[in-house]
């Protein structure tokens, strides 16, 4: 996987923020405002790694986000992370019941964040999409089971079955990176507006 400049900035960035709220943790657990910026560092991150690391990172992310949530339960931008920490775990699935699940916590998050913060088209979109992603995970399903029989025509040396297997790999990561990227992209555009500089005097 090769990383441009820009992707090794946010990789750097989120990194940061990821080992910053840590350290604030152990000074203050009951941070909710850490504890948000730690699940969304986490969800930049997560788009860096290997399918299973990622997943396992977005399970963390959901951990912080969930802390943050105890603490203040209406706090709409955890709210919104946590809408979109629920719909890349759905698309990481391949079960579609299991999927549809996650997708419906996913925009029941997003609506709950649209509440708090009604004015907010960040929030507005997402849930828009989120009513839209189960029909986009059948489709990448689809997508993937076509390239799979696709790739069920070769002969079987095991050549072609190293060819196959990594195809089948290649898809599925490029289905991921289209997904984390663009849940990444709302979740750094949070961050970033969470992140200015006051202006000045």
């Amino acid at each position: 996987m090769e990383f441009s400049q820009a992707d090794f900035d946010r990789l750097l960035v989120a990194e940061h923020t990821r080992k910053t709220s840590e350290v604030n943790y152990a000074k203050d657990p009951l941070d909710a405002e850490n504890l948000t910026k730690w699940g969304g560092a986490l969800l930049e991150l997560a788009q860096f790694q290997t399918v299973s690391d990622a997943k396992q990172m977005i399970n963390d992310a959901i951990s912080k986000l969930d802390e943050a949530l105890m603490i203040n339960p209406s706090k709409h931008e955890t709210l919104w992370c946590m809408g979109n920490a629920l719909s890349t775990t759905a698309f990481m699935t391949t079960d579609s019941d299991e999927a549809k699940v996650s997708f419906d916590e996913a925009a029941q998050f997003f609506q709950r964040a649209v509440d708090a913060d009604p004015g907010n088209e960040l929030y507005q979109k997402s849930l828009e999409v989120a009513a839209k992603a189960p029909e986009l995970h059948m489709d990448f399903q689809k997508a993937a089971a076509s390239q799979q029989s696709m790739g069920g025509a070769s002969s079987a040396s095991s050549t072609s079955t190293a060819a196959k297997k990594k195809k089948s790999s290649d898809l599925k990561y490029d289905v991921f990176g289209w997904i984390i990227l663009a849940v990444g992209i709302f979740a750094w555009v949070g961050m970033a507006k969470s992140h200015l500089p006051p202006p000045p005097p």
